[in-house]
């Protein structure tokens, strides 16, 4: 079969068009680059959109009719959106679902300490990555403390250009014959990816201290430091004794710059990213190398399709989901039962609800899992099967299967659904193709589907192709973003397959 480049098809207005969409996806990466930054940043989009929060309604029992827009957010990590139309619930509605998270690396409770005069931050890598592509790199902190009053304090250090950045550190490669012979898997082992935070102990006067100095000791101190030194400790500060002085200087810090004493490390989430800006890359400007792709570049788009929806005769939906990448447990994955508490209150707001209301509902409901595929990569063909692999400019990529070797944990979408697709893709002149995630004996990978499809709901795979895919830098094609977009659009707009 032949395959279509999007690139080929486009008018130059269309071209205009995908530039432009690029770039709002650019500035929605560099403000999202964890879920609770994701949902933050949606949230703001949606209301500016009109959607309303769906405990504002429950708050006023108003009544819910075609054309209102909800949206309901649960633990800051997951959202849900709703644009209600014309048929009842009880038909089925179309969904949307894409996740916010992303690898990485998280910091553990008990992080800080100091050795040998460098002092690091613990951390627990999240995800399926490549440990070695991540040492050297200039790497931010985004996230939360949680004090033990309720109080939040916000970090994101990193990313202007004024913010200082920490780094996971290598072996040179003067030293490196025994790391050098190492497996991959080996050459950089989960407990060596301590982020490097400083090296400066306090500042005092060298040699003996006089009685003048030592009544001073604390006033040669930046403010924050003095947090870190009691009155006892003051007289070993200006000898130049003071034990853990970078450990006590970055708690200093803390303390002077956001009110954090060590201990509430307890109750942080503190993610460790990839530094630095979305980008525009080749020297077509074609591509887009950023932080966070899978799968934020499957959740921008299923957001403006719904955002940007009009009359609908089934309401549409958008779900955005943490926990993916860790099997989407927890109470803010989509295995939790959020989602149908949630459209079990819109569809009470709509006088529609029963339980046999709600289970017929998702059972005729249809679904696009909206996650990443594997883009082919000539310079490592050899994992893939070129007939079935996905392409940087195919458009859209429709899994019929995930899972893994023998389509183990997969959802496999029926044939019907897929002509279905087929037919809403073809009419809107939408660039789309079909592929599986490398070859069979090698390939696979896991997404929200088979969760959904639990309900008896039509589902498939359909997503982005990605190079690069779980590296800190991804990259992906500007018309594979636009196609995506176009094709949810077009699947709120026209699915309507029941069983």
């Amino acid at each position: 079969m032949n395959r279509r480049n999007a690139w080929t098809v486009y008018t130059a207005a269309q071209q205009r068009a995908v530039g432009k969409f690029a770039d709002d996806y650019k500035s929605f990466l560099d403000s999202a680059k964890t879920e609770r930054e994701a949902v933050e940043t949606i949230v703001n989009a949606a209301e500016a959109a009109g959607f309303t929060d769906l405990k504002t309604l429950v708050g006023t029992r108003r009544k819910l009719k075609k054309g209102d827009k909800v949206y309901s957010v649960w633990m800051n990590k997951t959202i849900v959106l709703f644009k209600l139309g014309s048929e009842p619930f009880e038909n089925g509605i179309n969904i949307l679902g894409a996740h916010i998270d992303s690898p990485r690396s998280d910091v553990k409770q008990n992080p800080l300490y100091e050795d040998n005069g460098i002092a690091y931050l613990d951390t627990h890598y999240y995800g399926g990555i490549k440990k070695y592509q991540y040492v050297t790199l200039p790497l931010a902190i985004h996230g939360v403390f949680v004090k033990k009053d309720g109080s939040i304090a916000q970090l994101n250090i990193g990313e202007d250009e004024d913010d200082p950045v920490f780094f996971f550190s290598d072996l040179l490669i003067h030293l490196a014959q025994d790391q050098m012979e190492k497996k991959a898997s080996k050459v950089i082992e989960g407990e060596a990816l301590d982020l490097v935070v400083g090296s400066k102990p306090f500042i005092v006067e060298s040699g003996k201290a006089t009685a003048a100095q030592k009544k001073t000791a604390s006033s040669k101190l930046t403010t924050g430091q003095q947090y870190a030194v009691s009155a006892t400790e003051r007289d070993s500060a200006a000898d130049g004794k003071l034990s853990g002085a970078v450990k006590r200087g970055i708690l200093a810090i803390l303390k002077d710059q956001y009110g954090i004493e060590e201990e509430d490390f307890i109750s942080a989430e503190l993610e460790i990213v990839p530094a630095g800006k979305a980008r525009d890359a080749g020297f077509d400007r074609s591509m887009i190398l950023a932080y966070g792709h899978d799968d934020r570049v499957c959740a921008y788009p299923s957001f403006r399709a719904i955002a940007e929806a009009g009359d609908l005769k089934r309401t549409g939906c958008c779900i955005l989901v943490d926990k993916e990448e860790i099997g989407s447990v927890g109470a803010t994955g989509m295995r939790s039962r959020f989602f149908e508490n949630t459209l079990a209150e819109v569809m009470n707001l709509a006088g529609q609800y029963s339980e046999l209301a709600l289970r017929r509902c998702l059972a005729d409901s249809c679904m696009l899992s909206s996650d990443v595929n594997a883009a082919f990569d000539p310079q490592f063909a050899s994992a893939f099967e070129k007939k079935n692999a996905s392409y940087l400019g195919g458009g859209v990529a429709l899994s019929k299967f995930t899972g893994s070797r023998g389509k183990s944990g997969s959802n496999d979408a029926n044939a019907e659904y897929l002509a279905h697709l087929r037919a809403i893709f073809d009419a809107e002149d939408i660039t789309y193709h079909t592929a599986e995630l490398g070859k069979v004996d090698i390939g696979g990978g896991g997404t929200i589907a088979y969760i959904l499809a639990l309900y008896g709901m039509n589902v498939i795979d359909s997503g982005v192709p990605v190079l690069n895919m779980h590296a800190p830098w991804e990259a992906v094609s500007k018309a594979d973003v636009y196609e995506a977009y176009r094709a949810y659009a077009a699947f709120l707009k026209k699915a309507s397959l029941t069983n």
